[in-house]
C-alpha cells in the first residue's frame, strides 16, 4: 500500500513543481511534506513504511550505477580538466570538514555530533560509515546529508543564475562536491553535461572524505582541548 502511496505522490509532486518555477517546488521537498504529516497522522511506524518501499531501496543501487553513463558521454571534457576536477573536489571536501569542525568546536558541539558533521556533504552510506567509525551517530549524519542536500538541491540553479554561471563542469562540480546525490538528480533535470560532472564530483568527493575525515576529526579534538 505504502508503495503505491509513495509513488503517486512523487509523481504528483513532480508534476506539481513542473508547473510552478520556483527554486522551492522540489519534488523531493514537497513529497517530504505530504508524507511525514501523513504518516504521523495515521500513525504508522516508521518500520512498516520502510519495509513496504523495499522495491524502491533495492532500485537505488541500479539507478546510481546509471549515473555512470551521462558521466562516460564527458570523458574527453574529464580527460581534458582532470587537474580541475580533483582541485575542485579536493578543496571543496577539505573546506566542508574544516569548517563544520571548527564552527562545531567553537559552538562547544558534543564530539558525537562533531563525528556526524563531518561526512555531511557526500553521499549517505559513506556519510553514516564515516560517523559510525568515529564514534558518531549514523542517523544524524543522515539527517545532516538530507538537509544539506535539500539545500543545494533547492538553492544551486538560483545562484547560479544570480552569479551568471553558465560552465557545466562549474555547475556540476560544486553541486556533486556540496550536495551529493540529491544535486546530482536535480542537475539531471535540468542538463545532462551538470548530471555528468556532479556524479563524477559526488564520487571523488565521498573518497576524498572518507580518507581525510579521521585526520579532520582528530584535528577537532585537538581544538576543542
Amino acid at each position: 500500500m505504502w508503495l503505491l502511496v509513495t509513488i503517486i505522490v512523487f509523481f504528483s509532486a513532480r508534476w506539481l513543481c513542473q508547473k510552478f518555477n520556483s527554486p522551492f517546488m522540489n519534488p523531493l521537498l514537497v513529497s517530504l511534506a505530504v508524507l511525514i504529516p501523513l504518516l504521523t497522522y495515521l500513525k504508522v511506524p516508521f518500520e512498516s513504511y520502510y519495509a513496504d518501499n523495499q522495491w524502491i531501496n533495492y532500485l537505488l543501487q541500479p539507478a546510481v550505477v546509471a549515473l555512470a553513463y551521462p558521466l562516460y558521454e564527458q570523458l574527453p571534457q574529464i580527460r581534458a580538466n582532470w587537474r580541475i576536477i580533483m582541485l575542485a573536489c579536493g578543496v571543496g571536501s577539505v573546506m566542508s570538514m574544516l569548517t563544520a569542525s571548527m564552527i562545531a568546536v567553537y559552538l562547544n558541539a558534543d564530539i558525537s555530533l562533531i563525528a556526524s558533521l563531518l561526512g555531511k556533504s557526500v553521499t549517505t552510506p559513506i556519510a553514516m560509515e564515516v560517523s559510525s567509525n568515529l564514534g558518531g551517530e549514523p542517523a544524524i549524519a543522515a539527517i545532516l546529508v538530507l538537509i544539506v542536500g535539500l539545500f543545494g538541491a533547492i538553492m544551486a540553479y538560483p545562484i547560479y543564475n544570480l552569479l551568471n554561471i553558465t560552465h557545466p563542469i562549474a555547475k556540476g562540480l560544486t553541486m556533486g562536491t556540496v550536495s551529493h546525490a540529491l544535486g546530482t538528480a536535480t542537475c539531471a533535470e535540468k542538463d545532462g553535461q551538470d548530471a555528468a560532472f556532479s556524479s563524477l564530483a559526488l564520487v571523488v568527493c565521498g573518497v576524498i572524505t572518507s580518507i581525510l575525515a579521521p585526520s579532520f576529526f582528530t584535528f577537532a579534538l585537538w581544538l576543542a582541548n
